[in-house]
């Protein structure tokens, strides 16, 4: 400062806030008269929204807070929110990729849950479905017949599968030829007639007559059970029967010796074929006789005798 009048007067005058002590009062000095206790200071503190621009601020007086403008619930029309403005925030929540649940993912598949219950419950319903079609595959076979007495089909042609050479079953079950059964009286072994399928094409004739008979024993049973007799034959052209026997007991089915090859009448060579009867046999040996008794029709030829397990078909 220059010796003029350009400085405080006295010393007190030099501290803004000289004021606010005891002594600085006791010599006269004042609080400032425009702002905070700077000298000539410009009050610039004001609250948010009252800036008017273009105009001048207007200064509050010591001791009083500026006015405001509006309440804090009202709109000050000097304010504009940032997202009002050209270019601001947005003013709408965006949405999350993924879903609406605000976790940035996607909600639970229910309907993916719900499609796989459904699944389960198709694959339990076809599984019972198939089992109860299926059901127990033997219960439409000959083994699962009541009753112990022989039977045998009547009207169902044997099956050609069935080899008629002795080799019966794969148990590999007792098989006879002609040659081997043993004959009644009258009876005899040929092999005039072609198409017999016995070991050297033997057959046996002389069957044509009441008495006559074929016996074969059969050794070597593995167990006690049902067991199917195939025997091996020839007619002339039109049906024929016999009688079985079955360790001495007459069954209540006769031996049908029926004219399955389809041969004419009077041609033995064309009239091969074979027959069936269901029994009931021993563990070890048992009796098994073809007989043409009182009421039977015995015109055949007889080449083969063979056993399959079980009551078949072929």
């Amino acid at each position: 400062m220059t010796p003029g009048n350009n400085g405080a007067s006295t010393p007190e005058d030099d501290d803004p806030f000289g004021y606010l002590y005891a002594d600085g009062q006791a010599n006269g000095a004042q609080p400032p008269s425009g702002g905070y206790g700077y000298p000539n200071s410009v009050n610039r503190v004001r609250a948010v929204g009252t800036r008017q621009y273009g105009q001048q601020p207007q200064t509050a007086a010591y001791g009083q807070a500026p006015q405001q403008q509006g309440g804090y619930s009202q709109p000050n029309a000097h304010y504009a929110a940032p997202e009002t403005l050209p270019g601001g925030a947005p003013t709408t929540q965006q949405q999350l990729p993924g879903g609406g649940n605000g976790r940035g993912g996607r909600g639970p598949n229910t309907k993916g849950l719900l499609i796989g219950a459904i699944a389960v419950v198709a694959a339990v319903v076809i599984g019972i479905g198939v089992a109860m079609l299926g059901g127990d595959k033997d219960q439409d076979t000959p083994d699962n017949q009541a009753g112990t007495a022989p039977t045998q089909s009547q009207n169902a042609k044997p099956s050609p599968s069935a080899s008629g050479s002795g080799a019966a079953s794969e148990e590999d079950l007792p098989a006879a030829d002609a040659k081997t059964l043993r004959l009644s009286p009258g009876m005899t072994t040929a092999t005039d007639v072609k198409g017999a399928k016995a070991d050297g094409g033997v057959y046996v004739t002389g069957f044509n007559q009441v008495g006559a008979s074929v016996t074969w024993t059969v050794n070597g049973i593995p167990k006690a059970g049902k067991y199917s007799l195939f025997v091996g034959y020839s007619v002339p052209g039109k049906d024929q029967n016999a009688t079985l026997t079955v360790n001495g007991t007459p069954s209540n089915r006769p031996v049908e010796l029926k004219n399955w090859a389809g041969g004419p009448e009077g041609d033995f060579a064309k009239g091969w074929t074979k027959t069936y009867n269901y029994m009931q046999l021993n563990k070890g040996t048992n009796t098994i006789k073809v007989s043409c008794e009182q009421g039977n029709q015995c015109d055949a030829l007889l080449d083969q005798m063979w056993l399959v397990k079980g009551w078949v078909k072929s």
